[in-house]
């Protein structure tokens, strides 16, 4: 699964309610988070 930032419109490995792979927080704005089904764009480390 991947979840989507949508201000910077990176796409991080993880799902919406939980912490991404590289390790941030989607409960923190999760107005900001959306799941979806696209390729991770994301360099750093547990995402890429």
């Amino acid at each position: 699964m991947a979840v989507k930032h949508t201000p910077t419109g990176e796409v991080h490995s993880g799902s919406k309610g939980e912490y991404t792979g590289c390790g941030t927080n989607t409960n923190t704005h999760p107005d900001h988070w959306v799941n979806t089904s696209q390729s991770i764009t994301c360099d750093k480390n547990g995402c890429k």
